[in-house]
């Protein structure tokens, strides 16, 4: 195919003839291998537009991708072309406003690194290559989120190229239905969004980073963490968030392992993690520091990429020890070629729950966490065996929770648009109709 005739791009094209092809059609995910016709490397909302009017008036299928990041891949795709925003990377602040304004292509770790550099926390996300627009339109749960809000909470206006390739302004006083909609439903739903502008929280000049590690757990002891955990969520500052993970690895076997940031000094947070502290075997660090040395403390947790099925689902209610064990006893065994298999709780409340659930198309507020299920493998031979695993525990998890996390999402859903929407759903089919009639942005789980 002749790209270069009809396409107003100024961006770089790259194509299964090019020698990084190879490279730039992998995603986070790597279990998932796609193979597009063209990568076109968007380098300005001009490009986007070109890229977009190109799509439709040959009628070429295309995925929107930014950070790349979404767990089943649907920002790429076979015979296709991905129109990838990554290179668009600028980001400027206005102290007189406290906002900043970001292009769609800038990750985590870039925009923690420019606001925290001028003494700014932000709620962001963990994971230091997410794309930061992806994470914002599908919810935005990071370590900050139960003080500031999500990061769809801290939004006031973005911009979009809609189906038509118009570029449109989107907050409350303008497109204000867009506005509600896209806060919330997830990334690739009614256009291609190319900037975010944000409130930014107050400045601030140090938090506290801790780690807590329980080596060589037995099923009754991670229950109990369990229990300890969604009994401190009942009452805590809100100043406080971690993520819980419950685990059998290769290297360790089955373990626990909490994360977490408090706005605050750790003597005062000792205090208040004292029921986690006092567990036999307990391995705890604090680090009162600088809110960028904390993210970057968290964000090298991560690998730069690794081969994984998972999904996320919402708790909104206390559980008998009974339905706690069961979920440690899941974790007893690893599926054949398995690394690493988890359990893991993301919690929420505090200023999640301010917001009512149809105050933005972020349905279920209410939780107190979100229950996240993964394994991960080295060797593509054991995919399969790997995915049943998931979604056999993930058979149980359903019966205990309420809906699914988009920015999770789980391509064997059925029903997807309830699970993942509540009671928004209907709504969010109706601003669909509105701003994209002819279903232009598509993929196997859009809203229709």
């Amino acid at each position: 195919m002749e790209l270069t005739k009809e396409l107003c791009f100024s961006g770089e094209i790259v194509t299964p003839n090019n020698i990084e092809y190879e490279e730039d059609r992998q995603i986070w995910n790597r279990a998932i291998q796609k193979y597009p016709i063209a990568i076109l490397y968007c380098t300005s909302r001009e490009d986007v537009v070109g890229a977009l009017i190109f799509c439709i008036k040959r009628n070429i299928n295309f995925r929107i991708r930014s950070g790349g990041h979404n767990y089943e891949g649907y920002s790429i795709g076979n015979k296709l072309i991905v129109i990838d925003v990554s290179r668009m990377k600028k980001i400027s602040i206005n102290e007189l406003t406290n906002t900043v304004k970001i292009e769609s292509g800038v990750q985590n770790s870039e925009l923690y690194e420019y606001v925290g550099t001028r003494g700014y926390p932000f709620p962001g996300g963990t994971c230091p290559t997410v794309g930061v627009a992806g994470y914002t339109l599908g919810g935005g749960w990071g370590l900050s989120c139960r003080l500031f809000g999500l990061g769809l909470d801290n939004v006031v206006e973005f911009e979009l190229v809609d189906y038509r390739g118009k570029i449109i302004i989107v907050n409350r006083d303008c497109n204000s239905d867009l506005f509600w909609a896209l806060r919330g439903s997830g990334g690739g739903n009614f256009g291609i969004v190319t900037s975010l502008t944000f409130k930014l929280p107050p400045k601030l000049n140090r938090v506290t980073e801790f780690t807590i590690y329980y080596p060589n757990t037995t099923e009754l002891e991670q229950a109990n963490i369990m229990n300890i955990f969604q009994n401190l969520y009942q009452t805590l500052d809100r100043r406080v968030n971690m993520r819980a993970s419950f685990y059998n690895s290769e290297d360790e076997g089955v373990a626990a392992f909490i994360i977490g940031l408090f706005y605050g000094d750790i003597e005062e947070l000792k205090g208040i993690l004292e029921p986690l502290l006092d567990l036999p075997n307990a391995e705890s660090d604090f680090e009162y520091t600088t809110f960028l040395n904390a993210i970057k403390k968290i964000e090298a947790i991560y690998p730069t990429s690794e081969k994984f099925k998972s999904t996320g689902r919402f708790a909104d209610r206390i559980y008998s020890k009974r339905e706690l064990l069961k979920l440690a006893a899941s974790l007893q065994e690893r599926p054949t070629g398995s690394v690493y298999a988890a359990v893991t709780f993301y919690g929420l409340g505090g200023a999640v729950k301010d917001k009512g659930k149809h105050e933005t198309a972020f349905y279920y507020r209410d939780s107190n966490y979100i229950i996240g299920i993964q394994s991960v493998w080295e060797n593509s031979i054991y995919a399969e065996e790997n995915k049943e695993w998931v979604a056999s525990r993930l058979n149980y998890i359903k019966m205990i929770t309420e809906g699914s996390f988009v920015n999770f999402p789980y391509s064997p859903l059925i029903n997807y648009e309830k699970e993942y929407y509540g009671g928004n759903a209907c709504r969010l089919n109706y601003i669909k109709g509105k701003y994209d009639p002819f279903n232009i942005f598509n993929y196997p789980q859009s809203i229709k």
